[in-house]
């Protein structure tokens, strides 16, 4: 007796085309460019997991360095001046600060410059 195969594509061509509901023309609709639309959205996913990190942290950065330059230092040296101080904020913390605790960050600042 053959082996019919019907049932198990139908079943793995529905899961790639539910996976591409939502994506534009034949994205959605044909199987095979479904698949490709798929599984590059795969391989972005994959690689934009590890890039956002490296975002948030130069968004940190640029967030201090701005707080920073506002009370007459650098970056480097803000940072600098807050390991000598034993300061163990990290950077999203000093971001966040620099943004809506402002006065919580110049008092930082002074500690900082202090240790310079």
């Amino acid at each position: 007796m053959r082996v019919k195969r019907g049932k198990a594509a139908h079943k793995r061509h529905k899961k790639y085309l539910k996976l591409a509901k939502g994506f534009r023309g034949a994205r959605s609709k044909l199987f095979v460019t479904a698949r490709e639309a798929v599984e590059r959205g795969w391989t972005f996913a994959y690689r934009d997991r590890k890039v956002k990190k490296r975002e948030f942290r130069k968004l940190w950065i640029l967030r201090i360095n701005a707080a920073a330059r506002e009370h007459g230092l650098s970056y480097s040296r803000f940072m600098n001046g807050l390991s000598q101080a034993g300061v163990e904020l990290n950077r999203k913390i000093l971001a966040d600060m620099a943004v809506r605790e402002k006065d919580g960050f110049a008092k930082l600042a002074e500690l900082a410059k202090s240790k310079l």
